[in-house]
């Protein structure tokens, strides 16, 4: 699948086959994120990994209950390890290293007949004891990630000109 189309394709999912994800597809997905780019290059980010049910299950319940993260069979946390950094611009650096990387995640998975959801809706202190995170990080965004379950829903979009102004 070209990029355009595995772009159009991707969809958040929120349901769940009970099936593993082989070693070598989860390789070549986390390998998409290492190749993200980032400020300085300094990829100043890690992937926490959670197969653990129990631990899957709590972070379920940290995001506001949304339950269908637990369903997944892998839940990735990313993680800011260095969430004071500010760009020159005045602009927080650690959610756009973080998000480019797990963007690219999120693409990779798709591109292998995966499925992801972006949760930002979850108790960072919660987040952090579930997967023993120091201090100084900060998770940025669950997503869960496995095979779906059901056909995802088409989504809307705005038009183009709505989203893009020439100068």
């Amino acid at each position: 699948m070209d990029v355009h189309e595995l772009i159009k394709t991707r969809r958040s999912v929120r349901a769940y086959q009970d099936r593993a994800i082989p070693d070598d597809v989860l390789k070549r997905v986390l390998e998409s994120a290492r190749w993200a780019p980032s400020a300085r290059n300094a990829q100043p980010w890690k992937l926490v990994l959670v197969r653990d049910g129990e631990r899957r299950r709590r972070l379920a319940k940290a995001a506001r209950e949304q339950m269908f993260i637990a369903q997944a069979p892998l839940v990735v946390v990313a993680v800011a390890l260095d969430p004071e950094r500010v760009f020159t611009c005045g602009v927080p650096g650690y959610p756009v290293d973080v998000a480019i990387a797990a963007d690219h995640l999120s693409l990779a998975a798709t591109g292998e007949g995966l499925g992801t959801c972006w949760i930002a809706a979850f108790d960072q202190e919660e987040v952090a004891g579930i997967i023993d995170l120091p201090a100084d990080q900060k998770a940025v965004v669950l997503m869960p990630v496995g095979y779906p379950a059901d056909e995802p829903v088409e989504r809307e979009r705005k038009p183009l000109e709505e989203l893009v102004v020439f100068l």
